[in-house]
């Protein structure tokens, strides 16, 4: 499911998960939604929602989507530098790649990187679990940790000269 609202933001619900408890009476069923919302130039966010019926888990996923955007590091069309983002027992890789690669990636870690407005990398979940909720957030984290070189350079107190060839 994909919509485009006011403000030109791009939601795509990415796991529906129906869970029960169990009461005296039966079971009450939920519904849990996990949703990325993107922009497509640069910002993503993912937001989970829980209700009773899932038109309502959708809309309360899409406001801690929207709540949680960031801004994506990028240089050109792909992702800055290599980064390893962990969450639970998931780790999910991401690599730069060449101009004209595409997004090499699994469904949640495609939708992320799509919405956010990446064009070409290469990802690899390598953790331990296919949890799409913990692939996701841990894509999230990755995004978060990544650094533009501009930043890198002002972290380490130097300033961006072009490298001479001796």
């Amino acid at each position: 499911m994909q919509k485009a609202t006011e403000n030109e933001l791009t939601e795509r619900v990415v796991c529906i998960k129906r869970v029960s408890k169990v009461v005296k009476g039966g079971k009450r069923f939920k519904f849990s939604v996990l949703v990325v919302a993107g922009d497509g130039n640069g910002q993503v966010g993912v937001g989970m929602g829980k209700a009773r019926e899932i038109p309502e888990a959708v809309r309360k996923g899409i406001e801690k989507a929207k709540k949680s955007m960031v801004p994506l590091k990028k240089v050109g069309n792909t992702v800055a530098h290599p980064v390893i983002g962990r969450f639970g027992a998931a780790e999910v890789l991401l690599k730069p790649a060449a101009p004209g690669t595409g997004v090499i990636a699994g469904a949640v870690v495609r939708a992320i990187m799509e919405l956010g407005g990446v064009k070409d990398v290469l990802t690899k979940v390598i953790g331990r679990t296919s949890n799409p909720i913990n692939v996701a957030y841990a894509t999230f984290e990755a995004l978060r940790a990544m650094r533009t070189p501009e930043e890198t350079l002002r972290l380490r107190g130097k300033d961006r000269k072009p490298v001479q060839a001796e």
